[in-house]
């Protein structure tokens, strides 16, 4: 990627809806069409999309890319949500980081002058941004990668039986089953899945540059966003 053409991210911080700061890093694209939140996955931060945020930017859609509190430092990058928390003693499963998601939607939305944004999870994120944005409308789209039954004490597929907004599903070819399985009860019109002819990733790491078959996957992916 040429270096003229990098959006170099500017670091905020607001807080979750317990009070804790969330650091996110904010990509503004120039000529903004859209606006969208990433989340990462287990084991992770921000600096799963670190990449695929500057290809986005350059697509048009602004990102914000957040730690959440169920996370680790890897990559060279801390996750600061999560050092924080535990700092603080508090809990940082992965239904504890629902209220990361939901406080970066909510910031999102006012940033984008109050107009819906698009979500974007992976892995255990994933689930968790298809319940919450079962329940808001200030998700018009979401976009998972390798959503599965992760959240202890919810059949997910169950209660994604009348979701109504827009879904991009993707995952490694070996998920696929299971990714289907999860929405067996959502109406067809309103999920696009994509189904690979590489082996893929879990997660949004089928998307890295690093990752063979990631075209696939990005042509896909912004066809969908491009869409919404």
């Amino acid at each position: 990627m040429p270096q003229e053409c990098l959006h170099i991210p500017k670091k905020i911080t607001f807080p979750s809806k317990d009070g804790l700061t969330i650091t996110a890093d904010f990509y503004k694209a120039r000529n903004q069409r859209d606006l969208i939140v990433l989340c990462h996955r287990s084991h992770f931060n921000r600096g799963e999309y670190k990449d695929i945020a500057q290809h986005l930017a350059l697509e048009g859609f602004s990102c914000l890319a957040i730690d959440q509190r169920s996370g680790m430092n890897v990559m060279a990058y801390i996750n600061e949500t999560s050092t924080l928390a535990k700092k603080k003693k508090l809990p940082t499963g992965y239904l504890d980081a629902k209220q990361d998601i939901e406080a970066a939607v909510d910031f999102a939305f006012k940033k984008n002058n109050g107009k819906p944004i698009i979500l974007v999870g992976s892995s255990y994120s994933a689930s968790l941004s298809l319940l919450i944005a079962k329940d808001t409308e200030k998700v018009k789209a979401v976009a998972v990668f390798s959503p599965g039954e992760y959240l202890k004490g919810i059949e997910l597929s169950n209660t994604l039986e009348d979701f109504s907004k827009s879904i991009f599903a993707a995952s490694a070819k070996k998920e696929v089953a299971d990714m289907k399985k999860l929405f067996r009860f959502v109406g067809k019109k309103n999920i696009l899945f994509f189904l690979p002819t590489a082996e893929g990733f879990h997660g949004a790491k089928s998307l890295w540059p690093t990752s063979g078959g990631n075209e696939q996957y990005w042509q896909s992916f912004l066809g969908f966003l491009k869409s919404q």
